[in-house]
C-alpha cells in the first residue's frame, strides 16, 4: 500500500538533524517493519531501550537503534522478537531491543534502521525519529485507572460511545486512551469534547495507510495481512505509554464495561481484590454478552431525546446469555502496568506474576455486541441489570454531553 505522507504540522520537531515524528507509525528503511512506540525499559537488570513494532514474520532483517544524544547520532545492534499471537498473520507484533551505549546515557529520540550506520552516525534513510518516552521511573503516577481502546476505525456509535465515556467517569477513569484510526464527523465532535475536557487521548493510528489490515480475527475469515488493525500493537503500546502515568489500565473496549457488584467504581473494587487475590497479578474480567437484538425499551432509560442520535442504549440491553464455565469465554484485564512485558487481546503474554480470573459475584464484564443466532438459541438468557444501577448519573450525564456537543434536546 502507498504510504500517506505525514502532515508537516505534525513533524516540525528536529532532533540531531531529522524530523521528529510524537505518534505511530514510523517506516523503517529498506524492510517491511514500522515503529509504533519507543520507551526506556527500567526493570530489567540493565537498562535497555523498547520499541513496540509490527514487523513482516517471516523476513529476515538486522535491526540498529540510532539514537539522539546531545545532538549527535549514536548507533547500536539491536534484537527483535516477534509476539506468539499473530493468529497466522502475515505481519505480528515484536519487540526491537537494544541497551543503552556508555557514551549515550541518556538519548531522547530514537530510529530503527535495518542497517548499520557509518561510522560518523550519520542519519542514512531515516526520515524521522521518534520521542523515547518513559524518561523516568516514577512511583507516583497522575492517573489511578487509565483505559485503552484498541482501535477505533469507522465508527459511528456516539450514543454508545458518550455512555461509555461518562460510565468510565462513574467508575473511576481519569484517562481514556484511543488509538483512532477514522470515524464519522459527530463522532469526533464528541471525541473533541473529551479531549479538550482532558480526558481523551487521542493517538492517531494509520498503520492501514502502510498494511493490509484485517477487520477480524481470524485469517480464514477476515482478508488481510494483519490482525484485526494491529490491535495487539496498539495494547502493547499503551501499556508502555501509560506504564508510568497511571496506577492501574485496563484493556478493553467500548462496548465493555467492567462493574462490580457490590461497590461502585473500581478505586472501591481493585483493593478487594488485592487482598483477596495479589497486589502483584493481573485481573482478569469474565464477559457476559448482552445481544444487539433483545432490548427492553423503559421511558426513564430511554430519553426521547437519545433517539436522535445513532448508536446502541446499553441502558435499553438487559438481557444475556449464559456462559457455560466448562469452555473458554471472553475476558479482559485490569492490570498494574508495571507488572507487565507483553500483553494480547484477552490477557498477559509476559507479566511478572500470572493474572487470576475474578469471581464473577464480585465483578464482571457487560458486553452488549451482536451474537450469531446459533448462540442466541444454544444459550439461556437471563435478566442482568446490575447497569442500570449507574442510570441516576449516567442518563443525566450522558444528556448533558448530548446538548451540548450535539444540542440534542
Amino acid at each position: 500500500m502507498v504510504p500517506v505522507p505525514y502532515p508537516h504540522w505534525r513533524r516540525s520537531l528536529m532532533a540531531c538533524g531529522v524530523p521528529v515524528q510524537n505518534d505511530p507509525i514510523i517506516k523503517v528503511n529498506n524492510v517491511k517493519s514500522y515503529m509504533v512506540g519507543s520507551y526506556l525499559e527500567h526493570r530489567e537488570e540493565v537498562k535497555i531501550i523498547r520499541t513496540i513494532a509490527i514487523v513482516l514474520r517471516n523476513e529476515s532483517a538486522e535491526y540498529y537503534c540510532l539514537l539522539c544524544c546531545s545532538g549527535k547520532n549514536v548507533s547500536v545492534p539491536a534484537n527483535y522478537i516477534i509476539h506468539p499471537d499473530h493468529f497466522e498473520f502475515e505481519y505480528g507484533t515484536a519487540d526491537i531491543t537494544c541497551p543503552l551505549p556508555e557514551m549515550c546515557k541518556i538519548p531522547t529520540h530514537v530510529a530503527i534502521t535495518s542497517q548499520s550506520p557509518s561510522k560518523e552516525g550519520t542519519s542514512q534513510d531515516i526520515h524521522a525519529f521518534q520521542p523515547l518516552r518513559n524518561q523516568e521511573k516514577l512511583d507516583v503516577f497522575p492517573y489511578k485507572f487509565t483505559v485503552c481502546i484498541s482501535t477505533m476505525f469507522d465508527y459511528v456509535n456516539v450514543l454508545e460511545l458518550v455512555q461509555a465515556m461518562e460510565m468510565f467517569k462513574i467508575v473511576g477513569v481519569q484517562k481514556v486512551a484511543i488509538y483512532k484510526t477514522n470515524c464519522d464527523s459527530v463522532t469526533q465532535k464528541v471525541l473533541n469534547y473529551y479531549v479538550k475536557k482532558n480526558f481523551v487521548e487521542i493517538i492517531p493510528w494509520r498503520v492501514a495507510n502502510y498494511i493490509n489490515v484485517s477487520r477480524g480475527w481470524q485469517k480464514s475469515v477476515s482478508l488481510g495481512d494483519l490482525h484485526y488493525f494491529g490491535q495487539i500493537a496498539a495494547l502493547n503500546d499503551c501499556v508502555y505509554r501509560y506504564m508510568y502515568q497511571s496506577h492501574y489500565v485496563a484493556l478493553h473496549d467500548l462496548d465493555e464495561f467492567i462493574l462490580p457488584i457490590n461497590f461502585t467504581t473500581w478505586s472501591e473494587l481493585l483493593p478487594k481484590l488485592e487482598r483477596k487475590y495479589s497486589q502483584n497479578v493481573g485481573f482478569e474480567f469474565e464477559a457476559y454478552l448482552f445481544p444487539h437484538s433483545i432490548i427492553e425499551l423503559m421511558p426513564k432509560y430511554s430519553p426521547g431525546s437519545w433517539k436522535k442520535v445513532m448508536g446502541v442504549n446499553i441502558l435499553e440491553h438487559v438481557y444475556r446469555l449464559s456462559n457455560d464455565h466448562q469452555e473458554f469465554n471472553d475476558f479482559k484485564v485490569i492490570v498494574n502496568p508495571r507488572l507487565v512485558f507483553s500483553t494480547t487481546v484477552h490477557g498477559l503474554l509476559q507479566s511478572v506474576n500470572d493474572s487470576v480470573r475474578v469471581d464473577p459475584e464480585i465483578a464482571h464484564i457487560y458486553h452488549i455486541r451482536n451474537v450469531s443466532r446459533e448462540d442466541l438459541f444454544q444459550s439461556p438468557i437471563i435478566r442482568d441489570t446490575r447497569h442500570r444501577d449507574y442510570a441516576g448519573r449516567l442518563v443525566p450525564a450522558v444528556s448533558e454531553v448530548l446538548q451540548k456537543v450535539l444540542n440534542i434536546y
